[in-house]
């Protein structure tokens, strides 16, 4: 009788172990965002980044309705107040994607700050759930979520539906229509890009509007909403719900340097790299991105300015010699206005004043004398603000410089200046500090000026 020859066990047995890993990984995914993260992009979610596990932990457990207020109700509103390119906005992709996965029923819409912010972070979703398969042992999306598919032939980018579904994600801008269109969560991503804008008060309360009035009619009962910002200023969109709706609102706070002198995440953003940003830039500004602590700044705007006093000689000759000579004007929007205009020279990103002509003199006058001031310093460069007249002045000035002066030696550029001005001096202030140079006499020569800055 002929005796039945086994087969080799070894292949077998490796192939079940691989399977039952393989099964064991996408029940992980499954069950828990933070696995989900971490197969979905590993080389970004690591353990060494403890943060994105926080975040991952955090809005799994709002989600699920485990994270629980003072006063015995689930959280459903949370707040993530962390560092730029730190995460926060990959996270939410993630999450997003994870969310679907849950239940399949899910209606998200998110805002972002732009059409173009919008339209990428919802083809960033949609193109995972969409992914396909390089080789068979890859784990893709379609293998953790099986039933999630998106709809045949709705390829928007902006709003799209999964199948089965009328609609199942929106992205638009702050001041896009929502309208007919419901979420079970939303999401708002980084509402401020610009620091001028978290101290433009009208912005501020445009974006505060358009929040209760377009924004929250859009959610369903007991919807989850998300806010995902770099704080700024007390009257930001966080400091004002958080106000509004006390012990509602679910706020983590991440800061780096951390409270232990560490970085938050030392692989996104060094020791080395965070102190040379501070080096150029305002320590308010600073706090608001990297200590998420708002910036209300009251009384003097400036509060000490560098003068060439201190410089040695080789220093001063540098300037001299190497110096590109510059002159900004900022032309009298009324007739109770000033005209400022500052004659610098410029050097690697600093700038040491030369002259100011500070005044609320007619135009006629005035502008005789930027045209001889122009001439005196032989201003190759002029920058002026064109809102207001700025352009007609400007016109003005350059005929005079040559029917008075013979003086063509200067180019002039027209500059629409839209930022709001305050708002620029605040965010500006700190540089103005340190790398504008004034003549240790300046407060003399430029009385006016003076009285103004201080």
């Amino acid at each position: 009788m002929a005796t039945r020859k086994k087969a080799p066990q070894t292949a077998p047995i490796r192939d079940s172990d691989a399977l039952i890993r393989r099964a064991v990984q996408l029940e992980r995914c499954r069950s828990s965002l933070w696995e989900f993260q971490k197969q979905r992009d590993p080389k970004f979610f690591r353990d060494s980044r403890p943060h994105l596990k926080q975040i991952a932990d955090v809005l799994q457990g709002v989600f699920q309705r485990k994270l629980i207020r003072p006063d015995g109700r689930p959280y459903r509103k949370v707040i993530l107040s962390i560092p730029p390119r730190h995460g926060k906005s990959y996270s939410i992709s993630g999450f997003n994607q994870w969310a679907f996965g849950q239940r399949h029923d899910t209606r998200i819409g998110v805002i972002s700050y732009n059409d173009i912010l919008t339209g990428r972070f919802s083809q960033g979703v949609r193109d995972q759930i969409d992914e396909e398969k390089i080789s068979p042992e890859q784990i893709v999306y379609s293998d953790i979520f099986p039933e999630v598919k998106l709809k045949y032939g709705d390829s928007s980018r902006g709003i799209w539906a999964l199948e089965g579904e009328y609609f199942s994600f929106l992205a638009t801008s702050f001041g896009g229509t929502m309208t007919g269109i419901g979420f079970n969560i939303g999401i708002i991503d980084d509402p401020i890009k610009l620091p001028t804008e978290a101290y433009n008060d009208d912005f501020l309360d445009q974006q505060y509007a358009w929040y209760t009035d377009a924004f929250l009619s859009r959610l369903e009962e007991d919807a989850m909403i998300i806010i995902v910002m770099t704080r700024w200023s007390s009257r930001d969109l966080a400091g004002r719900v958080m106000e509004d709706e006390p012990g509602e609102w679910l706020e983590i706070k991440m800061r780096t340097p951390m409270e232990s002198g560490e970085m938050l995440c030392p692989e996104l953003l060094s020791r080395a790299t965070y102190e040379s940003r501070a080096r150029l830039t305002s320590p308010e500004i600073m706090a608001a991105n990297y200590g998420q602590e708002p910036v209300d700044r009251k009384g003097a705007m400036y509060l000490q300015f560098s003068t060439t006093a201190d410089w040695d000689i080789p220093k001063a000759m540098e300037w001299a010699t190497r110096g590109k000579r510059l002159c900004y004007i900022d032309t009298a929007d009324t007739g109770a206005d000033y005209l400022c205009a500052i004659v610098a020279n410029t050097l690697e990103g600093e700038g040491a004043i030369l002259d100011v002509l500070y005044t609320d003199a007619p135009m006629e006058d005035t502008e005789i004398q930027t045209a001889y001031m122009l001439y005196k310093h032989r201003v190759p460069l002029c920058v002026v603000e064109s809102n207001n007249g700025g352009r007609g002045f400007r016109r003005n000035v350059e005929r005079l410089l040559w029917e008075r002066f013979k003086w063509r030696g200067t180019k002039f550029i027209d500059h629409n200046q839209r930022d709001n001005k305050e708002a620029r001096i605040l965010t500006q202030s700190g540089y103005v500090e340190r790398h504008l140079y004034y003549p240790p006499d300046w407060k003399r020569r430029w009385p006016a000026y003076a009285r103004a800055m201080v």
